[in-house]
């Protein structure tokens, strides 16, 4: 009945009936395709990620790992069904423990054994996508399981109190790498964030870079002051990281790399994994930021309502809404990183759950595969985006290992203190 319908119409017009034509669904991305199938074959590893953190300061129930369940969707930047879409192959889980003093009333040593013992439980809970890495061999093994390698970094030296026993100990673990310093200066190095004590690296400082050398727990510069950049890579007998961290040259604050280290890092064989933060990205949120917080620190003073404060701190904010990073900004991170230190020393660490905002385009862990499309679109090979994606932080923790082989049958683990090699000359 349609086709006779369709034929008086045709009739009484003198035209050709129009059929509606199906629309055809646009071609895949071919570059997003390209990436997933890298992903596919090369383990993705992503330096830095604050779940362990997220789980113990969860508002409905801190602590809790059971109730936290990861194969749901959480409040979080990650989960399970994200990690699958993000392809996410390897991640290093942050231990990390804040450096101010109500932590260490608590005890820092103590805190950290709590967070290691969540991220621990963590991996143990979903055995079935999760498999602890304790070595660099063992990541493509389990990748090739199909499950997520999972490693363990602490986020600051202020956790081993001091001492190279508790920094073994936090070895025997499972840490594989430890941030030197978080945003506090320590008795023995100077951070980023804080003011300068030391001019860098202690005495003390040089022997905990030495010990992690021996044990083979990679040596984390993120967080760091430029000095103690200097000391670490001048001390260190094994390739440096930064486990989350961007160039200095893009956006100009204390927690990037600047160029002049981005240089030792290529000589000392090391790897700057570039971070999502939105204010190690882009330089006017970062300015804005700055800003902001002097602002608020002027508004703010002598008002004690806390309504009254609430209103003002919304209304600065708004006022200094800076538009937000992008991920073609990330990108351009990760290129000037290559250009100076070289392709074989650039990885990423996203900082996921360690921060509220993420760049547009990279809003939580399912979004690596578009920000690898990026960097293809821009001309990159399938093997640079492999060295960028894994191969880079795995050749560097190989080589960890294989020093710290040699350093081990050299001599025996370390008896120094700091009372010993930091006491003022008399």
């Amino acid at each position: 009945m349609i086709t006779i319908a369709l034929a008086v119409l045709t009739l009484l017009q003198g035209t050709s009936p129009t059929v509606p034509k199906t629309t055809p669904r646009p071609p895949a991305d071919p570059f997003l395709a390209r990436a997933h199938a890298i992903l596919k074959a090369t383990p993705l590893i992503d330096g830095h990620n604050d779940v362990p953190w997220a789980i113990r300061i969860w508002k409905e129930r801190p602590f809790d790992v059971e109730g936290y369940d990861l194969r749901k969707s959480v409040s979080g930047q990650t989960d399970i069904p994200r990690l699958a879409a993000g392809r996410v192959g390897g991640q290093f889980w942050s231990v990390y423990i804040p450096g101010d003093a109500e932590t260490r009333k608590l005890g820092y040593a103590k805190v950290q054994l709590e967070q290691i013992e969540i991220a621990r439980r963590v991996i143990q809970k979903y055995p079935d996508r999760f498999e602890l890495a304790l070595n660099a061999a063992q990541v493509k093994t389990i990748f090739r399981k199909g499950k997520i390698a999972s490693m363990i970094g602490m986020e600051g030296g202020h956790a081993i109190e001091n001492s190279l026993g508790a920094l073994r100990a936090f070895y025997a673990l499972g840490a594989r790498y430890m941030t030197i310093t978080h945003n506090v200066t320590l008795d023995w190095a100077d951070a980023a964030t804080d003011a300068p004590k030391h001019g860098g690296l202690t005495k003390f400082g040089e022997e905990v870079i030495r010990e992690m050398n021996r044990l083979g727990m990679m040596v984390d510069l993120s967080h760091v002051s430029p000095d103690t950049m200097e000391d670490a890579l001048r001390v260190s007998a094994a390739p440096v990281i930064f486990s989350h961290s961007s160039a200095r040259a893009l956006c100009d604050v204390p927690r990037n790399v600047p160029d002049a280290i981005l240089s030792k890092v290529k000589d000392n064989g090391g790897i700057v994994m570039v971070t999502f933060v939105p204010g190690f990205i882009s330089q006017e949120v970062a300015t804005k930021g700055r800003e902001r917080r002097e602002a608020l620190k002027v508004k703010l003073e002598g008002v004690t309502d806390e309504a009254e404060k609430a209103r003002i701190t919304a209304e600065v904010t708004a006022e200094f809404k800076p538009k937000n990073a992008t991920l073609a900004q990330v990108a351009d991170h990760i290129e000037h990183i290559r250009r100076i230190a070289g392709i074989d020393h650039v990885g990423l660490g996203g900082d996921y759950d360690g921060t509220d905002d993420l760049p547009d385009g990279l809003e939580d862990v399912s979004k690596y595969p578009a920000l690898i499309a990026e960097l293809l679109r821009r001309g990159w090979t399938d093997a640079d985006v492999e060295k960028l994606v894994g191969e880079n932080i795995l050749r560097v923790w190989a080589a960890n290992e294989q020093i710290a082989a040699r350093l081990r049958s050299e001599r025996a683990p370390s008896l120094a203190t700091i009372e010993a090699l930091d006491a003022p000359a008399k």
